[in-house]
């Protein structure tokens, strides 16, 4: 099929959401089905965060190894089969050893796919990197509405993940089979990969603007629904909206804001979605009615959407090291806080109140606020350069 390689990506992307997605819909049957409580199906699912941690750190020498499409056929394809799995085992244990096997994926997944799009962008000559994780949010956004309805139907989790996962492989197979490994940036970096990738004194401000980022959005997915019925007694529904704008707005941010970083530059676009989500966090945090803590949480999605994506491109340009290991440092740094985050704000909010919660999270915008340096102003002289020297194999891309 004729698919663009970039829109190859776009898929992987979604695909991922889509079965992670599923599986963290049906959260509550899983608890019931392994017999376990809160802080037990918590300590199961951390599981991933170990995989994936350890994954970010030691995958990519083989990931150059076996190249772009080898991993994303194993990655996309193998995580849908673990989420699929979960649902048929009973003991905690054997769910704990496939999540942190999902987990060694999903770390390799984040690894190779943001790299390509990054050597994706530099052919095009154009931003796409908040475009592909666009696609990562809204395949969040769709699975979470139709996973609504197959639970009001009372659909069983097996059932639900094993339609996912077909889904998935059809679909996974006629976009992975197209990926080409796409040409290194020409100032990459062509030393080995270290077996360990770390982050460096260099990459310390990019991994404060992705933790800020990571911080706003493990507040604003996991605790919403439990703010909105804590502090102002909602129903159902209106305590659900606050999960449902914060992510519609991530997504419509994401998939839209490309051509604005190509104008103005990926500093002054952080900058802005930095000081949208600081207003967002103290209208949460001094919200006097529901409907201006729904208008704070769209203002979080949309404040928190580029941000993370601007600093994985600007780690994936830096010329010290292979790009893929300054990837997987900065991802190894942002991805641990979006595994603590949401049991460290959990054990804020019981002990000072949930509104405080969410009050923490405004130091650390502000901090990332003075790392945007850290990002290229806009994009320059490389983009018109590769958009001259190579105008001839930009124009055959389908688009």
């Amino acid at each position: 099929m004729n698919i663009a390689p970039h829109h190859r990506i776009y898929i992987c992307f979604f695909l991922f959401a889509v079965s992670l997605g599923a599986l963290l819909a049906r959260m509550p049957d899983l608890q019931v089905a392994l017999g376990v409580n809160k802080s037990e199906l918590g300590l199961t699912l951390i599981g991933m965060a170990i995989g994936a941690l350890i994954s970010l750190t030691l995958s990519s020498p083989l990931i150059t190894r076996f190249g772009a499409r080898t991993t994303a056929f194993v990655t996309v394809l193998g995580t849908a089969a673990a989420f699929a799995i979960i649902p048929w085992i009973d003991q905690a244990p054997v769910v704990f050893c496939i999540f942190f096997a999902a987990g060694l994926l999903a770390g390799a997944l984040e690894i190779n796919l943001n790299v390509e799009i990054d050597r994706i962008e530099a052919q095009l000559g154009r931003s796409i990197m908040n475009r592909a994780h666009g696609f990562w949010s809204f395949g969040f956004f769709v699975t979470a509405l139709i996973a609504s309805v197959v639970r009001q139907a009372e659909i069983s989790m097996q059932v639900h993940l094993a339609v996912t996962l077909a889904v998935v492989l059809v679909v996974g197979m006629i976009a992975i089979s197209g990926i080409r490994n796409a040409p290194a940036r020409a100032a990459s970096h062509e030393a080995k990969p270290p077996l360990l990738a770390l982050p460096t004194i260099g990459l310390l401000p990019l991994c404060i603007i992705g933790v800020a980022a990571f911080l706003v959005e493990g507040a604003g997915i996991d605790w919403s629904a439990i703010y909105m019925r804590d502090v102002f007694a909602v129903e159902p529904f209106i305590g659900g909206l606050g999960l449902t704008l914060f992510t519609f707005f991530m997504a419509m941010a994401r998939l839209f804001v490309d051509p604005v970083v190509d104008r103005f530059g990926a500093r002054a676009v952080a900058a802005s979605l930095l000081i949208l989500s600081g207003i967002g966090i103290s209208a949460v945090w001094l919200a006097p009615h529901p409907y201006v803590a729904l208008a704070g949480f769209a203002l979080m999605g949309g404040g928190c959407s580029a941000v993370y994506p601007l600093a994985v491109s600007a780690a994936a340009q830096r010329t010290d090291r292979a790009a893929q290991v300054n990837v997987a440092a900065l991802g190894q740094v942002t991805f641990i806080v979006f595994f603590l985050a949401p049991p460290l704000l959990g054990f804020i909010a019981e002990h000072a109140g949930i509104r405080t919660s969410y009050l923490i999270c405004l130091p650390l915008v502000v901090y990332a606020l003075f790392s945007v340096k850290a990002l290229a102003p806009r994009r320059g002289s490389e983009s018109a350069e590769l958009a001259v020297a190579g105008s001839a194999r930009i124009d055959h891309l389908p688009m």
